[in-house]
């Protein structure tokens, strides 16, 4: 925004409104600035240079509830809880290829669409890899997927 300053101008906006959910969307695509953007509480850190499907998703995402970050941002993002690398967690075909679609930002609608069922399979699935996983979201999830599967 025109005159606003980042960080400061999320902060103001967080201690004004807390219940407000506050997405960013930034020309800027370092981690460390979205990292410090998460920990202001925002909902989402999205680079304007995403297609707009995946803009549309990730709002849509956050409207549900859901905190979006874009996965090339999660690249070295880890926690101790976090499975190590290469470990294997008992995840079906169907569910890794859930958890791929998650990890690409797309919406429960949208993964139910690409494979074929029904966004209530979705959930399903995604309860099923947030407990392979020993998680409790869809950003922890993909979190996880970084350490696993890259």
């Amino acid at each position: 925004m025109p005159g606003a300053r980042g960080l400061d101008t999320v902060r103001a906006v967080r201690e004004r409104v807390p219940q407000l959910p506050v997405a960013v969307i930034s020309a800027e695509h370092e981690p460390g600035t979205a990292n410090a953007l998460l920990a202001l509480g925002v909902a989402g850190f999205i680079p304007k240079s995403d297609h707009s499907e995946v803009i549309v998703s990730a709002v849509r995402l956050m409207l549900a509830g859901g905190v979006y970050v874009p996965p090339h941002l999660l690249n070295g993002r880890t926690t101790a809880a976090l499975p190590a690398r290469g470990e294997i967690v008992n995840l079906t075909a169907r569910q890794r290829d859930v958890l791929r679609l998650l990890a690409q930002g797309k919406s429960n609608k949208l993964i139910a669409r690409e494979l074929g069922v029904t966004e209530g399979t979705v959930k399903v699935h995604l309860l099923a890899v947030f407990r392979a996983l020993d998680v409790r979201n869809r950003t922890a999830a993909v979190l996880a997927a970084q350490r696993l599967f890259d």
